[in-house]
């Protein structure tokens, strides 16, 4: 399954586009006197990306909170939504090579706010979900599309610089970690509190336990199926 084989539904938006500028230039202000000088204009010119990007996201997204049966919701008072927002933001105004400093502070500002460390430079797919992402690290790793990430993951690299390959329909549910030359193939779930190190797990698999004993179980039902539309 690819995004958009289902039809776009309308997205719906908290804040009209004004505002919800003003209210992310307003939190950067607050947390950071680094950020003095930003308001809404310095934001401007990379919110119809990031926002295109979200819409394109939250409309492959089949929870509760994201979808109403009419339209693709977007809340900015909701923790998960937002913390996705300010990634995109960050990783848009870092794209654009033009002022890597902005692209800093709204990372920082996701740390702050949601306790989720994704790196402004890192590549996340078109569509991904953070669930209560507090103390979630994404590493440099390659992601596909339909990731998902609970509370309390770790995705990151020893010290050989090696990253995990993630190959899309991948869940980690809370407190696992995936560290190093790992290849996990789709459809894999990472049951909670299970550790993999430097190791490939199969398509259509179930991984619980932590390395070097942890095993690897036939998925039941498809990612897409549990998360995504």
């Amino acid at each position: 399954m690819d995004i958009f084989t289902v039809t776009p539904v309308p997205i719906r938006w908290s804040l009209g586009v004004d505002d919800l500028v003003s209210y992310t230039a307003r939190q950067l202000r607050f947390f950071s006197t680094e950020c003095d000088g930003i308001d809404a204009s310095r934001l401007m010119p990379y919110i119809k990306d990031t926002l295109s990007r979200v819409e394109r996201c939250f409309q492959n997204i089949r929870r509760k909170y994201y979808f109403d049966g009419q339209n693709t919701l977007f809340n900015h008072l909701h923790g998960d939504h937002y913390a996705i927002y300010l990634y995109y933001l960050s990783n848009t105004v870092y794209r654009s090579g033009r002022d890597e400093g902005l692209a800093q502070q709204i990372f920082l500002l996701n740390k702050m706010l949601h306790g989720a460390d994704i790196f402004y430079a890192i590549h996340m797919p078109d569509v991904f979900l953070l669930i209560h992402p507090v103390g979630t690290v994404l590493g440099n790793a390659t992601y596909g599309n339909y990731f998902v990430a609970y509370q309390n993951c770790g995705i990151g690299s020893l010290e050989d610089g090696r990253y995990p390959v993630f190959e899309g329909e991948n869940v980690l549910f809370a407190r696992s970690a995936v560290l190093g030359n790992c290849h996990i193939g789709r459809n894999v779930v990472i049951g909670a509190n299970s550790f993999i190190l430097n190791s490939d797990v199969p398509d259509d698999s179930t991984v619980v336990g932590a390395y070097p004993h942890h095993r690897i179980l036939p998925s039941a039902q498809r990612v897409i199926e549990r998360m995504f539309r």
